[in-house]
Order: C-alpha cells, then structure tokens, then sequence
C-alpha cells in the first residue's frame, strides 16, 4: 500500500558548482515520502530554452554539475519540444471548422488550455489524425454518459494529451505559443542519459496529473516516478525551472 508524505523544506536554494544550483519552489516540497522511502526533488533553474538550443548540451551545463551516483534526471517535455522546433507561434496556425467546433467540448481546467481552443485542436487532428481523434470524441461523448472522464485522451494518445496553448502563466515568449509533446522522448532521454552518465525521464506533469513520455532505460518505474512528481515541483507557472533531480534521501 503507498504510504506518501510530503515534507517541508527549509533550503530554497543550494549552489553547487559553476553557478549551477537547486531551488525549491514556492508552495513546493523538497522531500516526498513514497512507499515508505523518501526522495529528494532538486529543482534547476536555466536560462529561457528555444529552438536554438541543443537539450543534451542544456541537461550538461545545467545538471551535470549537480549529479549524484544513484541520481534521475527529470526534465519537462515542453523544454525537449521547444529545441525540436515544436513550438509555433499561435498566428501560423489557422484552425479549421471542425477544430472550432470540437475545442467547445473539451472541459476546462485552471491547470492549462489543453485542447480548449482552436488552435491546439488543430494541432491534435494534425499530430493525430483526423480519424482517431473523432473517434476519440465519440468515445468521449460515450464516456461522460457514464460520468465517465479521460476517455478521449486513452484514445487520442500522449501526442494530443501533451499539446500546451497559451495560459497567462505560461513563460514568456511561449505564452503566444502551442507547443507539441517530444518527438523520439525515449529516444531523446537515452541520449541525454549517455551524455550526463545517470538515468534520465522526460516528464508531462502538471497540478493535476502527469505521465513520463520518455525513460532512457525500459527498466525505469515509470509509475513510481509519476508518484514521486505527482505534485508537480517543477511548478506550473514562471519558475524557470524545466528540468530537475530526483535523489533518495539516505
């Protein structure tokens, strides 16, 4: 049986070498408690990622100063996206009738857009297909009969679950932005991996849910890792800080 806890942390930021450091974010936790063993979540701070940056030499600068033996790197799928060029500008994108249409049925939250409007709808039915995400829809409509939530996403698949619209709390410049899930996330992660020499998760997290898109290694528990970033420490707002560390406490 989980047994989770979260435990306040007195430390808002440690430096470590070359500048580098951890930070801890407002209304965060540094330690969480799951199945009886207590993780550390070392957040870190970078400079804005674009197109023009490679992840593997950001994930370098930033985190291999940090890195413990027995570490996991964790960063956040809309940094991977961002240098893979998956992130366009909203007036590029010109929704057609029927993504106008179906966005009015997507249920809103306070935690993101999702595929709420126009524009990141469009982008579903591109990334997905046509086919798959009216029947997505339909069984969607099906599932709300039964009071039934979620169902259009288990359909649809992590590439529409992972589209990001423009929220007001969305970093800057990216709050005029869709950004798209990673292409390749485990893939990616591996690569990552081979070059800070630890393991390595690409995560889509947010205050509600999250799922891990990319593990460098298959034997990755990627239902433990959701458990240990369940509450999001990344933050979901301006923090800045897209990628992180998770360490057992000893």
């Amino acid at each position: 049986m989980s047994n989770e806890i979260n435990e306040a942390n007195p430390v808002s930021e440690i430096n470590g070498e070359n500048g580098t450091g951890y930070v801890v974010n407002s209304e965060k936790t540094e330690i969480i408690t799951v199945n009886g063993v207590g993780y550390r979540r070392l957040c870190i701070k970078t400079h804005v990622i674009t197109d023009k940056d490679n992840i593997v030499e950001v994930v370098k600068k930033y985190a291999s100063p940090l890195i413990e033996e027995g570490d996991i790197v964790f960063i956040t799928e809309k940094a991977v996206a961002c240098t893979q060029k998956r992130a366009i500008p909203m007036e590029e994108i010109h929704p057609r009738p029927l993504a106008r249409f179906l966005c009015k049925f997507v249920l809103k939250t306070p935690y993101g857009i999702g595929l709420g409007i126009p524009e990141t709808m469009e982008m579903a039915l591109q990334e997905c297909g046509t086919i798959r995400i009216l029947f997505a829809a339909a069984v969607s409509a099906i599932g709300k009969l039964f009071h039934k939530r979620g169902w259009f996403y288990q359909i649809a698949g992590y590439k529409a679950r992972s589209i990001d619209g423009p929220c007001h709390f969305t970093l800057p410049p990216y709050n005029h932005y869709v950004v798209l899930g990673p292409d390749r996330p485990d893939e990616v992660a591996a690569e990552i991996a081979a070059a800070v020499g630890t393991q390595v998760a690409i995560t889509d997290i947010n205050d509600l849910e999250g799922q891990i898109l990319g593990a460098s290694d298959r034997s990755m528990g990627r239902d433990l890792l959701c458990k240990i970033l369940k509450d999001n420490p990344l933050g979901q707002c301006s923090e800045q800080t897209p990628m992180g560390i998770i360490r057992k406490v000893s």
